[in-house]
C-alpha cells in the first residue's frame, strides 16, 4: 500500500488480518479472550481497528507464537503492558508470500528481462 501522505485512522478486520498475517477468526477469538483488545464498531457493526490495537495484536501474537506463552500466561503479561505512544506511522499490508517460479523458456525469459530493463530506464528518465 503506497503512502499518499494521508494517515489511515481505522482499519477493517480484513486489513488487520493482512497486516498481522493472522486469520480473521483468530482476531475475533483474541478479542473475546483479551480484555484490552476491544475494537470499536462502525454504524454497520463492522470492527474498526486503530494503530494502537494493531500493535497490541502484534504483541499478543509475539507472546503466543514466538515466546510460546499460553493464553492465561499472555493475559498475565498484558496486565503490565503499556502501549507505545502513537508515532503516526502508516501500517503496511502484508502480502502473502508468493512463490516465484523461474521462466523456463529461455527466449521468453530474455524478452522479459529486456522489458524489465527498458521499464527501469524509463522510470529513471521520468523521475
Amino acid at each position: 500500500m503506497k503512502s499518499l501522505g494521508i494517515k489511515k485512522l481505522y482499519y477493517s478486520i480484513s486489513e488487520v488480518a493482512k497486516i498481522t498475517d493472522l486469520e480473521q477468526y483468530v482476531l475475533r477469538y483474541w478479542e473475546s479472550e483479551f480484555e484490552q483488545l476491544k475494537p470499536a464498531k462502525n454504524r454497520a457493526g463492522n470492527r474498526i481497528y486503530t494503530n494502537r490495537e494493531i500493535k497490541l495484536i502484534l504483541y499478543i501474537k509475539k507472546l503466543l507464537r514466538d515466546e510460546r506463552y499460553t493464553i492465561e500466561g499472555a493475559k498475565q503479561v498484558l496486565k503490565t503492558y503499556t502501549p507505545e505512544v502513537d508515532t503516526g506511522e502508516q501500517l503496511e499490508l502484508i502480502d502473502a508470500p508468493k512463490s516465484r517460479t523461474k521462466i523456463k523458456d529461455d527466449v521468453l525469459r530474455a524478452d522479459m528481462l529486456e522489458a524489465k530493463e527498458f521499464l527501469q530506464e524509463l522510470l529513471k528518465k521520468l523521475a
